[in-house]
């Protein structure tokens, strides 16, 4: 598995419409998108900043896995997504390398990315999402 860059750093925030502004502010640029992604019970709004991007992630069910992030954590960097070709391969080299899978299949994510997360139990506690733009 060899990333080609940082795809997003994702972080975990109570409400969007008190994050949004902030992070206008703090980047100098305006968010260009908010989506929801119902499977995974959020509402995402995206910031770019040259290649890499930032992922606000609001839960829309206390029961779904940012909403217990949340409840756990706080609101703070929820997990960082690479970038990568071929990602059912990537799996698998990762699970043939000892990483346990959270995703043994990629899922559709935001923006139309092909996602899959490994457990933060196999990468020193950072849940590590890996992303395919199958469009490109």
């Amino acid at each position: 598995m060899k990333p080609s860059h940082i795809e997003h750093i994702g972080i975990a925030v109570k409400t969007l419409d008190e994050a949004i502004p902030y992070y206008e502010k703090l980047l100098g640029t305006e968010c260009y998108a908010v989506e929801e992604v119902k499977d995974q019970r959020v509402r995402t709004a995206f910031f770019k900043i040259g290649q890499t991007k930032i992922e606000l992630l609001e839960s829309t069910d206390p029961e779904g896995p940012v909403g217990k992030f949340i409840e756990k954590k706080g609101e703070g960097i929820h997990h960082i997504a690479f970038a990568v070709e071929g990602l059912e391969n990537a799996l698998e080299e990762a699970k043939e390398s000892g990483i346990r899978l959270i995703d043994e299949k990629p899922r559709m994510g935001a923006e139309g990315l092909h996602i899959a997360f490994l457990h933060p139990k196999s990468t020193f506690g950072v849940l590590t999402e890996l992303c395919e733009d199958k469009n490109k």
